[in-house]
């Protein structure tokens, strides 16, 4: 919010509870901003910093868009940092490499679908975790109903989405979409699960 905005929002306040608002309001003052020095950051080890964040487990799920309209093939890669994010609206989000050459194709397309993977789809992420392959070879799938982009055989639940914004994040994006459509289908399957570089699923 700008120093115009934060102005606004002050004296919608004061009106709110009765005080006067004819005198002038000074804006709030503007915070001091430098960038970060190479001197002044953390000298964290890649390789630690992965194998402690690996400690975190996390469900997998396939992320793919419909096929071009010149007829190419559908997009989809594998990805394991999905949240949900917002209720109102209904929001969800996940990240994506800058490198990746996938995410072009899905934001061309604009909409995306999001296959949440069951305990006994490891094989399948891994086919859409590779690079320069046909991943779609051999995988069933249908169209999800809002946006077409294909929705994966078995995956215990899909979300249907339209992108929403897309922000930077170091070496990665944070795309968020909108939420169209969803579901689950029939049964109690265990979810997938991603921890310290291997597959897994929960125990009861």
């Amino acid at each position: 919010m700008g120093h115009a905005g934060m102005a606004a929002a002050a004296v919608r306040y004061l009106r709110s509870v009765g005080a006067p608002t004819t005198g002038p309001l000074e804006a709030l003052p503007r915070p001091e901003l430098r960038a970060v020095r190479d001197d002044e950051r953390a000298p964290l080890d890649p390789v630690e910093f992965r194998r402690v964040l690996g400690n975190f487990a996390t469900g997998v799920t396939v992320i793919t868009a419909p096929p071009s309209e010149d007829g190419g093939a559908p997009a989809g890669f594998a990805c394991q940092s999905f949240s949900s994010l917002s209720l109102d609206p209904p929001l969800v989000s996940f990240m994506v490499a800058r490198t990746s050459t996938t995410w072009p194709r899905i934001a061309r397309a604009g909409v995306f679908c999001v296959n949440v993977l069951g305990a006994d789809q490891g094989d399948l992420c891994r086919g859409f975790a590779v690079s320069g392959a046909d991943k779609f070879a051999g995988v069933p799938y249908d169209a999800a109903p809002a946006t077409g982009s294909p929705r994966l055989a078995g995956a215990p639940a899909w979300i249907d989405c339209t992108l929403h914004a897309v922000h930077t994040g170091g070496d990665h994006l944070i795309v968020v979409g909108r939420v169209d459509a969803l579901g689950t289908t029939d049964g109690d399957t265990e979810p997938l699960l991603f921890h310290k570089g291997t597959f897994g699923r929960i125990t009861r």
